[in-house]
């Protein structure tokens, strides 16, 4: 690998002018300059960026940490952050927990490592003492994407998730469900835990008992969606509805599989609704009840709080709660005899 000195030796100059002339210092010779760049150019030196943020204050990188790579929603996010960052100057440095928590621990130990400026992130859990800990001293801006921590550092982008369900199930039960069952993500995500509360409320408000059975968390896989379908089906009372809350397509796709290999027909002896609105859901026969919201916004938000904290200091923590919708289609549209 090429260093200061290759550099020097090949433009005939003093490594310290080639510093001069890599730190952008003011009063450098055009001659000086051009001669420096295109040795840099022959040689194919590459600047240890993490050094000289360290002599700078900053790095011109955000940390982004996401939870599950394979939720498309997830993926949405990853891309208009980048998008956004990168047009304001930012890199990205990734890191994934597969849903793990102590993934999560690691991943925030390593990007604080590396000197970000920033971190905007989608923990696997939000309620893990020891990540919270660490966050609490993390001396960056922190921007939560659908995630809430209680610290006074730590600001958050979330959906209304606790609207959109409650609309779901007295849906449900308006036409005549009384067993219904939810699929979620992990129950210590912030999403998850809106949802089952918002179910529990609504069936209490109904004076209703909550079949705890049929209340499954996990992540989302297709595997984890069948298997819960198989169980659930083989209960002497199985659900008459489904509300599959992960927003991973594969849970999805599990369901509906083993719905159509146990032959159960949607629509007509089991309803089915998704917590996040895909084209699967909508292209699907029958069409399939989901929650829409505005996934783009989600990550336009929090790129723009994360800017705005990089570019003013401020260390002022809020939350910010965008709207969500029902969007009621054949699936359950219709009255349980």
């Amino acid at each position: 690998m090429a260093t200061i000195r290759d550099v020097a030796r090949r433009a005939g100059v003093a490594p310290a002018s080639v510093t001069r002339v890599l730190s952008e210092y003011p009063n450098v010779s055009d001659d000086l300059r051009e001669r420096v760049l295109a040795a840099v150019e022959e040689v194919g030196y590459q600047p240890d960026l993490v050094a000289a943020g360290l002599r700078r204050g900053y790095t011109k990188t955000v940390g982004v940490m996401i939870n599950d790579i394979l939720n498309p929603i997830v993926a949405k996010w990853v891309d208009i952050i980048e998008e956004d960052l990168r047009a304001a100057g930012y890199g990205v440095i990734l890191a994934h927990s597969r849903g793990e928590h102590a993934n999560d621990v690691a991943n925030l130990k390593l990007l604080h490592q590396r000197r970000v400026d920033g971190l905007i992130a989608s923990f696997a859990s939000d309620q893990n003492e020891e990540l919270a800990a660490i966050l609490a001293k993390v001396d960056v801006p922190v921007v939560l994407l659908d995630r809430q921590m209680n610290l006074d550092s730590v600001s958050s982008v979330v959906s209304d998730h606790d609207y959109a369900t409650r609309a779901l199930v007295t849906h449900l039960i308006g036409n005549g469900h009384r067993r219904i069952a939810l699929f979620t993500g992990q129950p210590n995500g912030y999403p998850s835990r809106e949802r089952v509360r918002a179910l529990q409320e609504t069936f209490a408000e109904y004076g209703l008992p909550v079949r705890r059975d049929l209340l499954i968390s996990g992540r989302g896989t297709e595997a984890y969606a069948a298997e819960a379908i198989a169980t659930m089906l083989e209960h002497p009372e199985p659900p008459t509805a489904v509300i599959v809350g992960n927003g991973n397509l594969s849970a999805l796709a599990g369901a509906l599989h083993e719905l159509r290999r146990r032959g159960i027909r949607i629509g007509e002896n089991m309803a089915v609704a998704v917590g996040e609105e895909s084209a699967l859901a909508s292209l699907h026969s029958p069409a399939l009840t989901a929650i829409e919201r505005d996934t783009v916004a989600v990550g336009r938000r929090a790129a723009a709080m994360m800017l705005n904290k990089l570019a003013t200091g401020s260390s002022r923590s809020h939350t910010v709660v965008l709207p969500t919708r029902l969007v009621i289609r054949e699936s359950t549209d219709w009255v349980l005899s």
